[in-house]
């Protein structure tokens, strides 16, 4: 059984950072404020009353009522756009917000279904030659009938993913696809500040999850804030929109498995910056157990075209 790993929420350490340094910044500036005072006041000439001034205690504690209200402009203006838990004005979650807005900046991914099954086509961004392809992984295996696909941090994926399959290797049997669904973003909304068993930030990640189970073919969309849709064909990433606007001239209820897949490569070919070959695209289908083709099946797809 696998655990996820607990990421550490720096906000409160920064908080208390900024906050000694005004305090400390407070504190100087009474002693030299005092001092001045002190030595171009008309009771200088006197030693006695001097000493007697140099005596009394500073004053700290007006530092630290000012320490508390310059600290308090600074959260007022910006505790909206760091914090996790804060609603702005409007009523916006920045955080979620930018969350979602990186996921415009991953591979695109195209999930179809059919009556028959589920097809997933991913975009894989080999970034350097000396970069093996089959070690960039967009689409994996969640059960042997529920597979997901990708498009954002991979490593927030591979939390969720850990996560989703913890529920086999506990109980020994399979979860439906919705309930695995369900599980994932309810995990995606356990994040806060100050509690060491939440996230420290939303999950950057939007996964499209494709099932088979005895409600038949099934495909999910999820995104950071938590909120999943059914969907009978989607795209994510950064070439969603035009990728969606295409499934929407092309996709019918009545295509099959095959046909599925042409679309779905088809579509991948418009919105991709480069040819398309086995090595930058991976393609998946649960009909119904989940299956990853090979480079020798991908490669049959794109003759296809």
């Amino acid at each position: 059984m696998t655990s996820r790993p607990i990421r550490t929420c720096r906000s409160r350490a920064t908080m208390c950072l900024l906050e000694k340094c005004v305090l400390l910044a407070c504190v100087r500036g009474s002693h030299v404020r005092g001092a001045h005072r002190e030595l171009c006041s008309p009771a200088a000439a006197d030693p006695k009353s001097t000493l007697k001034k140099r005596r009394s205690p500073p004053p700290v504690f007006a530092s630290l009522s000012l320490s508390h209200r310059i600290l308090e402009m600074f959260l007022t203006r910006t505790e909206y756009y760091r914090g996790v838990n804060t609603f702005s004005p409007e009523g916006r979650l920045f955080q979620v917000e930018y969350a979602i807005e990186a996921i415009k900046l991953g591979s695109t991914a195209i999930g179809l279904r059919t009556n028959e099954g589920v097809v997933l086509a991913v975009e894989k961004r080999v970034t350097s030659p000396l970069l093996e392809p089959s070690s960039v992984e967009k689409i994996m295996e969640i059960d042997e009938h529920i597979g997901c696909a990708m498009s954002g941090l991979i490593a927030d994926a591979r939390t969720l993913v850990e996560y989703a399959r913890n529920h086999r290797f506990s109980y020994g049997e399979p979860m439906t696809v919705e309930s695995t669904t369900q599980a994932l973003c309810d995990l995606a909304l356990r994040f806060g500040e100050g509690d060491e068993e939440s996230m420290s930030q939303p999950f950057g990640v939007s996964l499209l999850i494709a099932g088979h189970d005895e409600n038949g073919p099934s495909l999910y969309y999820t995104d950071p804030s938590g909120t999943f849709w059914q969907c009978s064909a989607k795209a994510i990433g950064s070439g969603s929109e035009g990728a969606d606007s295409s499934l929407q001239e092309q996709y019918n209820k009545d295509l099959t498995l095959q046909e599925a897949e042409t679309i779905a490569l088809s579509i991948s070919k418009q919105v991709m910056e480069e040819k398309v070959t086995p090595n930058n695209l991976d393609i998946a289908r649960v009909a119904p157990t989940y299956h990853l083709y090979t480079p020798t099946e991908v490669e049959a797809v794109i003759a296809r075209l």
